[in-house]
Order: structure tokens, then C-alpha cells, then sequence
């Protein structure tokens, strides 16, 4: 049955391949066929101007050798031991003795070529007119000219639509035309494709000291066209670096958050802070797991389980480590800095014993995939648009946490005069607990965050936790405010910096900034305000 049911299929195509041909009109199968070679031109051009899909079909099987003749009438479509006559669609059979090959030289493939892709760019499939559009960038010739205008007016698609306008500039820039050429530059002003800047200074060029270009008057409008070109792209390459900017900023806000807490509060230098980060992502990577085996059909909607299960395994972890050895360090920076740092290396030892040495692969969900083009050549990506919204609605919590609740109150209390705050009846202990159970449940959302952009391996955590503490140090200890002012603001100036010295040579300018900047005021941008500070 299944194979009586794939052969009906197959006759079923060949008759829809056949027909399709067939319908092309027959004076034309007939002038491409038989017909001397101006004819034949003359035939492929009707052809490639007529937009019919057949026709398509016809070409591609002259380029195959496909279609012969019999004596000087009949053009037959030839596959195997089977043919259709292109005339009027009827299978011959058995095929004829006297068939002769359509001969086909350059001159006509060259010109098959071009109704081909003037055919291709009008498909009604974008993957194909992409194809085509791709395909024209890399060789095209004024011949292609007619169709590729037609294709313009009908193209509603940006990207090929900018495709097909380079293409079309860099043939009218060739050509003897000074109108032309002047037509062309003036069309290039408007453009908003990267390679517009390659195509005029190509225009204004030089060889041997003199111009490329000997028109005066069409260098000049190339220097005007290059000026708005290059103020367009540094508008794009601006926003593109301000939008990495923040959404470094984010990130390192997300990883400085938890950090900003604990420190403020209690003034634990927690070196684990890195890997309670990578405990987060981890615990991501778990759960994407459990949807996978567990819950295919609800895949994409992992990471809402996500986010309050890393939040909840990074708050018990901390937990458990200021219950049993944070808080008999309390007043000892130096043992509690070597203590932690102890941890940390239990951690990664420990994760690297249950999951590997061998980072693991956290899968976007598929509604963070992609991206949006805010301006030619310069695309958000998704997965940074969530992560700087998820930053947003985490301080927002944070805030809210901090001045709205009774634990906000005390925490609050505490950090200012933690004396007076015991005298008070606030039990200094337990918020203690709590409040770094908070801190390490945020660096567990930043490693769920950060399982989204990357890879996720034990050493996650050591690439942050230095910036961590330059962004709490630098925006004022326990200060939430200066914490996002000093994120944002250090992650937008790396990334011009990096754009002018490199990744190396930004991170050490921004390292001998904040030492500079924090001789001169070591509060930090927001001073801790209350009566033990003022004292």
C-alpha cells in the first residue's frame, strides 16, 4: 500500500512538473528552442520578464540539457526514458530516434542566468528571492538591471529590499553615465546597509595620487552621499554600544545586587559570592532538564520555574553557610575572607563532582530567540532585551522589599546602627540570616540570567565576582541606588572603551578609575547616612 501510494505520488509530481512546463507559451518554447541566436535572446528575455514560475522550470531545464528536438518542429522536455512534449503536455513514449540536443553557448547562459534570477526575485517564497538577492551580490551585470528594478518595486521585504538596492548601485556606479552614476550616489545617501560606505569609497578611491573617479561633480556628490552614510552608521554603532553597554550593566547589577546586602550589612567579604552565582545557573540547567524528560510540550516555559528555584536553592545554600560559619566570623575581615574563599572552592569542587568539569549547555526558550532591528546592522538580541527587563524588575522587588516590609525595616536598622537596632528589640541575628539568605538568592538569579547568554561550568562565578565588588564599592557600601548607578555606568563605559583600546586595556582603565575615584571619596557616589556613620 505504501508503495502503490509513493508511486501516485511520483507520477502526480511529474505531471505537475510537466504541466508547469507546458504552460509556458509554445512560440516562446518553440523561438528558445529552435530558433537562430537573436531569437533565442530575444525568447529568454520574454521568458525572465514574465514571472511565471514555469518558466523558471523551462530555463533551469536548458541549463540541464533537458530539452531537446525533433526535427524542427517538436521540443520535448527529456528525463530518462521518459519525455513530455513542451507544446502540448503529452507524454511520448517510446521516445523518438532522431532527438538533437538545444545547443547553448555562453552568450545564452549568461542571459538564462539573468531571467533566472529576475524569475527567482519575483517568487512569491522570501527564502528564494533572499537566495537570489545573495546570489546578485556576489557578480551582477547591467543586463540584470530591468529585473532587478522590477523586483524592487514589488519587494516588500527590508533585508532583501536593501540587498537589491546595493546590487543595484554598484552596477549603475560602473556605468559610462555620468547621470547615472550621480543617480546612483544620491540613492546611496539614503542607505542604511553596511556595505554602502565600501561601495563609495570605492567611488573615491585614489591611484597613483590621482582620483579613481575623474567627474568632479560625481566625487563631490560621493563625499556628500559618504557624510550621511558615516553619520547614520555611527548613530547605529552608538546605540548598539549603549544598548551592550547596559546590558553588561545588567548583568554586573544582577551579580553586585545580592553582594551589595551582605556586605552593607554585615560587612562579610563573601568570596563564595561567585559561586553562589553559578549555583543559580546550575540549578537553571536542572530544571530545563526536568521540562525536558519530564514536560516536552511546556519546554518554553522552563525558565518561569527557573528563576524561583535558583532564587530558593542560592537563599538556602547562603543560608546554611552564615548559620555555620559565617556568623562566628562576624568583626574578623581577614578569617572570614580566607573562610570563603575556602567555600568557594568546596563549591566548585562539589558541582564539578555532580555535573562534570565539562560546561553544560542551557537552551533560550524559544520566545527569547532572535532579535529586534532597532536600525540597520544593529540587532537586540532577545535573550539581552529579557535579562536588562529582568534586572529592572529585580531592583524594583528589591526596592520595594527594602522599604515597604518589616524585614526591609530591620535590615535597614541593622546596617545603620546595629546596636541601637538590638536595643530595640530587632533580633540582629536572624535578620543577619535572612539578609544574606536575600543576597545569595539574587547572585542565584544572576546565575539564571547569565545561563541565557552562555555556557554554564564550575568557574561561572570567579569571571564576576571581582566586578561585583568594584560596582558595590564604587556605588557606596549597603547604598541599592549607587549599586545600579555603578553597574550601568560601568558596564556603558567598558564597552566604549573597549570599542576604543580593547577589552584588556578597558578593564585596567576602568580598574585605575575606581581606585583614583575612590581615594578621592571613599564612600563611595552614595554616602551610608545614620548616626553611626555621622559619629
Amino acid at each position: 500500500m505504501r508503495a502503490l501510494c509513493a508511486l501516485c505520488l511520483g507520477v502526480a509530481a511529474l505531471i505537475m512538473t510537466s504541466g508547469a512546463i507546458a504552460v509556458s507559451p509554445p512560440e516562446l518554447v518553440r523561438d528558445v528552442a529552435l530558433g537562430d541566436s537573436e531569437v533565442k535572446v530575444t525568447a529568454i528575455r520574454a521568458l525572465g520578464s514574465s514571472g511565471d514560475p514555469a518558466a523558471l522550470a523551462l530555463l533551469q531545464a536548458l541549463l540541464d540539457g533537458n530539452v531537446q528536438t525533433v526535427g524542427d518542429k517538436d521540443v520535448l522536455l527529456v528525463k530518462g526514458d521518459s519525455a513530455t512534449d513542451l507544446g502540448t503536455g503529452k507524454a511520448i513514449s517510446p521516445l523518438p530516434a532522431n532527438l538533437e540536443d538545444v545547443v547553448i553557448n555562453n552568450r545564452l547562459r549568461r542571459e538564462i542566468g539573468s531571467a533566472m534570477a529576475g524569475l527567482k526575485l519575483t517568487s512569491p517564497d522570501r527564502t528564494v528571492r533572499l537566495a537570489a538577492a545573495k546570489e546578485l551580490q556576489n557578480g551582477a551585470d547591467e543586463d540584470l538591471l530591468p529585473a532587478i528594478s522590477t523586483a524592487l518595486a514589488k519587494e516588500s521585504d527590508a533585508e532583501i529590499k536593501g540587498m537589491l538596492q546595493m546590487t543595484q548601485a554598484s552596477i549603475q556606479l560602473s556605468s559610462p553615465d555620468k547621470a547615472t552614476r550621480l543617480a546612483a550616489l544620491r540613492a546611496l545617501a539614503d542607505s542604511n546597509h553596511p556595505s554602502t560606505k565600501t561601495l563609495l569609497l570605492g567611488v573615491l578611491a585614489q591611484k597613483n595620487g590621482q582620483p579613481v573617479e575623474p567627474d568632479a561633480e560625481v566625487r563631490s556628490e560621493a563625499e556628500k552621499s559618504m557624510y550621511a552614510v558615516q553619520s547614520r552608521l555611527s548613530t547605529g554603532e552608538m546605540v548598539g554600544r549603549v544598548f551592550s553597554g547596559i546590558s553588561l550593566g545588567s548583568i554586573l547589577l544582577l551579580a553586585a545586587l545580592g553582594l551589595a546586602i551582605t556586605y552593607g550589612l554585615m560587612g562579610v567579604i563573601n568570596m563564595a559570592h561567585g559561586e553562589l552565582i553559578m549555583i543559580g545557573a546550575y540549578a537553571t540547567y536542572v530544571v530545563q532538564n526536568l521540562f525536558r524528560q519530564h514536560l516536552p510540550g511546556a519546554f518554553d516555559a522552563y525558565l518561569l520555574c527557573a528563576v524561583p528555584a535558583s532564587f530558593a536553592v542560592a537563599a538556602l545554600v547562603g543560608m546554611v553557610l552564615e548559620r555555620t560559619v559565617i556568623r562566628f566570623l562576624y568583626g574578623r575581615p581577614l578569617e572570614t575572607l580566607l573562610a570563603t574563599w575556602g567555600i568557594s572552592l568546596i563549591l566548585m569542587q562539589t558541582v564539578r563532582t555532580i555535573f562534570g568539569a565539562q560546561n553544560v549547555l542551557v537552551e533560550n526558550p524559544s520566545w527569547m530567540s532572535g532579535g529586534i532591528e532597532a536600525i540597520t546592522g544593529v540587532v537586540l538580541p532577545w535573550s539581552r532585551v529579557v535579562i536588562i527587563g529582568f534586572a529592572a524588575f529585580v531592583v524594583a522587588l528589591i526596592w520595594l522589599l527594602l522599604t515597604r516590609t518589616r524585614l526591609g525595616l530591620f535590615v535597614r536598622a541593622v546596617t545603620q546602627n546595629r546596636a541601637m537596632a538590638s536595643c530595640t528589640g530587632v533580633p540582629t541575628g536572624r535578620v543577619d540570616m535572612w539578609a544574606f539568605g536575600l543576597g545569595s538568592g539574587l547572585a542565584g538569579l544572576a546565575g539564571c540570567a547569565l545561563s541565557q547568554i552562555g555556557n554554564v561550568g564550575p568557574d561561572l562565578g570567579q569571571s564576576y565576582i571581582v566586578d561585583s565588588f568594584m560596582v558595590v564599592v564604587l556605588g557606596g557600601v549597603g547604598q541599592l541606588a549607587g549599586t545600579v548607578y555603578a553597574a550601568m555606568g560601568l558596564g556603558i563605559v567598558n564597552k566604549f572603551l573597549e570599542a576604543w583600546s580593547g577589552a584588556v586595556l578597558a578593564k585596567i582603565a576602568v580598574l585605575v578609575f575606581i581606585i583614583v575615584f575612590i581615594q578621592k571619596r571613599p564612600q563611595g557616589l552614595f554616602a551610608l547616612k545614620g548616626r553611626t556613620v555621622e559619629a
